[in-house]
């Protein structure tokens, strides 16, 4: 059994250190465009993106890709902002500590490898793939 006196849940930073640990590790042939993506760590998903995606309980969403997929953009596209990834740091926690089954690091990079797959309009194949690069 491990010590767990003086330990505390990772803060947004912290997370975040996680998640950018993840793109780094992405197959050289990614590495570049996922640079692009902005990351963000909120503690939940705010209301509007729950009613919008038909979720009541904010504990169910773990994470979110928010912009234009690579495979839809154009060159008369005006972006409103960067393309980002949001992590809800509770709700990761939450699905972490209930599955038991998985370190934390390794939930972060599956969910940061998910919602990056919609930034590259990746196929499951594609997701499936870099699963398989962090075994």
């Amino acid at each position: 059994m491990s010590d767990w006196d003086g330990r505390t849940a990772p803060d947004a930073a912290e997370m975040e250190v996680m998640a950018r640990s993840a793109l780094d590790g992405l197959p050289p042939e990614f590495r570049e465009a996922a640079a692009q993506v902005a990351l963000q760590v909120a503690e939940f998903a705010p209301d509007d993106v729950l009613d919008e995606l038909q979720i009541d309980d904010p504990f169910e969403l773990t994470g979110l890709y928010d912009g234009i997929p690579l495979t839809e953009k154009s060159i008369s596209d005006q972006p409103g902002g960067p393309d980002i990834i949001w992590l809800f740091r509770r709700a990761i926690l939450d699905e972490w500590a209930t599955r038991g089954d998985v370190t934390l690091g390794d939930l972060v990079v599956h969910i940061v490898t998910h919602e990056m797959a919609h930034h590259f309009g990746w196929s499951d194949e594609d997701i499936s793939t870099i699963d398989r690069w962090w075994e």
